[in-house]
């Protein structure tokens, strides 16, 4: 059992939000990967990018800006967003305090494609260079997550 009142998530200060893993490290499921991620506004949750299987994003609270596909759509509390395989896209927080997104999606077997987005680089959210290398991608993101405990709920602080 998981409850996020109690639970450890990691957080880069500078980019990419709080994630909370919903599943144990020693045992991960084999076929798909579930968290909640946390985006304050102006984070993103990654780089633009596609994936050669299908994701899926529930919105909890908050707002957060869907890039999909060079367009930009506001998600607010209880949209879903389906990601269907191949489909570019990223999450970016939005509106006055945190978002908390429930994110699913299947195990990926194919590299991530990291396209160039001039939409996503308004919020630094672009790859520099069009790769499938996720460490050439995130290669001028900060690389140190640190745990935290989050008060639950949330506030609009940091």
């Amino acid at each position: 059992m998981h409850d996020l009142a109690e639970a450890l998530a990691v957080r880069n200060e500078e980019k990419g939000g709080a994630l909370y893993p919903l599943e144990p490290r020693e045992s991960p499921f084999r076929d798909f990967g579930v968290n909640v991620r946390v985006l304050w506004p102006g984070d993103p949750n990654a780089l633009y990018h596609s994936e050669g299987v299908q994701e899926g994003f529930l919105v909890l609270s908050g707002e957060c800006r869907l890039i999909v596909e060079e367009e930009e759509r506001l998600l607010r509390q209880w949209d879903y967003f389906h990601c269907p395989a191949g489909t570019r896209q990223v999450l970016v927080g939005a509106g006055e305090g945190p978002c908390v997104i429930v994110m699913i999606g299947a195990r990926p077997d194919d590299p991530i494609h990291y396209p160039v987005s001039d939409v996503a680089a308004r919020y630094g959210a672009s790859a520099a260079n069009e790769t499938a290398v996720p460490d050439e991608a995130y290669a001028d993101w900060p690389g140190d997550y640190t745990p935290i405990r989050l008060p639950w709920p949330l506030d609009s602080g940091r």
